[in-house]
């Protein structure tokens, strides 16, 4: 646990939302099941082993002591989430979150949910994929974007803020879109944006009726029973997005299973769609490397002929 220690005594005082330790990336030996997350103003310590009151204590009382120089006679805030067989509990260790609880991202205002479930609203290790949706319809203005998957839709925020001219989110839960549409009205985007609570693999003749898109951006989750399984789902989505792209339109393909290799997704699209060239794989943050780049997050970019 000392190299997690040493992280905090060293601590700067963050402004945005953003991962501070990543000990499952392997590059912190004997720290591989802590990571520690800053969204301000609360720190979230995840545990994938149940940790011993020792070890929660002398965490404590390096966050306690680094906080103190940090922000001197400010509360400390911080949250301790175990996962572990497929559950997870949340603990409020110190402080408070508020509530509504928003973070910022690169200018962006995103609400996130830090005592509720395991994921909290954003997904962190996506900020470089955000970061190119960004740059991307920057320099592509008045896209139509499709996003799949769209969770508590972070990319479609992203996408209208830097030009897209339309944005349609799908996702199965209607809670995480109303999140999101939340997200759209902190940043003042009152116009542009579709919300669409629908199973994908039910509602292809109306998502194919309202493209073509200039940009489709697929993050789903790796395995998600009645939902998506990758080995499984993946190849009957790649099929389809020749006919939802414009010419010389781009797709965002996004693999977040560590036993699943970037191979899997170029090998799929080669069979399923061999005419969608591929142009990249994007970087991951760096707060989020990794001794072993095939186990983390893959995010790959195609581009339709055109």
């Amino acid at each position: 646990m000392q190299a997690l220690l040493d992280t905090i005594a060293t601590l700067d005082l963050p402004t945005d939302a953003g991962r501070v330790f990543h000990g499952r990336g392997g590059q912190h030996p004997g720290c591989e099941r802590w990571a520690l997350d800053a969204f301000p103003p609360v720190w979230v310590l995840t545990a994938f082993r149940p940790a011993t009151d020792d070890e929660l204590a002398a965490i404590d009382a390096a966050l306690a002591a680094r906080w103190a120089e940090l922000a001197p006679g400010q509360a400390l805030n911080w949250v301790h989430q175990c996962r572990h067989e497929g559950r997870t509990e949340t603990r409020l260790m110190a402080g408070a979150v508020p509530e509504p609880h928003v973070v910022t991202e690169n200018g962006s205002l995103f609400r996130v949910h830090l005592l509720k479930g395991q994921n909290h609203g954003l997904f962190l290790d996506m900020a470089e994929g955000r970061r190119w949706v960004r740059a991307h319809c920057a320099a592509h203005p008045g896209l139509k974007v499709l996003n799949l998957f769209a969770y508590t839709c972070a990319f479609s925020v992203v996408a209208l803020q830097a030009g897209a001219r339309q944005v349609v989110n799908l996702d199965m839960s209607q809670g995480a879109l109303a999140i999101g549409q939340q997200n759209h009205a902190l940043n003042g985007l009152a116009d542009g944006a579709a919300f669409l609570a629908h199973d994908l693999f039910k509602s292809w003749g109306k998502i194919t009726r309202a493209g073509p898109y200039g940009l489709v951006i697929v993050d789903p989750p790796s395995f998600q029973k009645g939902s998506f399984v990758a080995t499984k789902d993946y190849a009957r989505l790649m099929r389809r997005l020749p006919d939802l792209l414009t010419r010389g339109g781009h797709a965002v393909l996004c693999l977040n299973a560590p036993e699943l290799e970037t191979g899997f997704l170029q090998e799929q699209m080669q069979v399923q769609a061999p005419d969608l060239h591929f142009e990249q794989r994007l970087t991951n943050p760096p707060a989020f490397a990794d001794s072993a780049p095939e186990r983390a997050l893959k995010v790959l970019v195609y581009r339709a002929p055109g």
